[in-house]
């Protein structure tokens, strides 16, 4: 039987790392290659020529939602799963309008990632239920809430700081208060937002436009 020739894309290589370490455990699923940005996804992509392909969204050169329409214009029976910590509806409808198939969290289980991987194989979808929730409600009221709207306004200034390139000690005496309390907030900011890091909460200021 042909095996599910994967390419994973993330620009966290140790993300990387574990998602092929556990797929090349399974008999029917093969990674062919890596990329950590949108454009070496795509020039993987049109190189390797996967069944599947596990796409993150939001990376430096290049994001997922580019690289997921230039790939399905030139590959359109490649299959794309978008897997990312992001359950914004700026980049779940974007995703899914570019061609991707399902989307799924990096809280899913790595057995979940592999189910998914099949049934992308045979063009059925997967959409995570946090996923599914956001876009039912985006279309019964036609209102976007963003992460970001459920920070406080102090929060929303520390964010601002971290987009701007700002360290911990350089936000406290911004905003005269102690490091400590900066640490809380930014921790607060990075759980609100659903990200991992200062980096991409930065790169998430600049795209709603808040720096």
């Amino acid at each position: 039987m042909e095996k599910i020739r994967v390419l994973v894309v993330d620009d966290h290589e140790m993300v990387r790392r574990g998602i092929c370490a556990y797929l090349d455990t399974e008999d029917d699923l093969e990674v062919v290659g890596e990329a950590n940005s949108g454009k070496s996804a795509v020039k993987q992509a049109r190189k390797l020529r996967p069944h599947v392909i596990l796409m993150d969204l939001i990376m430096e050169e290049g994001t997922g939602v580019e690289a997921t329409r230039e790939i399905k214009e030139e590959l359109p029976e490649t299959q794309i799963i978008v897997l990312t910590s992001f359950i914004d509806e700026s980049l779940i409808f974007p995703a899914l309008e570019a061609g991707a198939l399902s989307y799924l969290l990096k809280t899913a289980k790595a057995e979940e990632i592999a189910d998914a991987i099949r049934l992308a194989a045979r063009k059925e979808a997967v959409i995570e239920p946090k996923v599914a929730t956001k876009m039912v409600g985006k279309l019964r009221h036609g209102t976007e809430q963003l992460p970001h709207h459920e920070l406080t306004a102090r929060e929303l200034e520390v964010l601002t700081l971290i987009g701007q390139g700002k360290t911990n000690q350089e936000i406290a005496d911004e905003l005269f208060i102690g490091i400590k309390t900066v640490k809380t907030h930014v921790s607060n900011v990075l759980s609100k937002l659903g990200v991992e890091d200062r980096t991409r909460a930065a790169i998430y200021a600049h795209r709603h436009k808040l720096v």
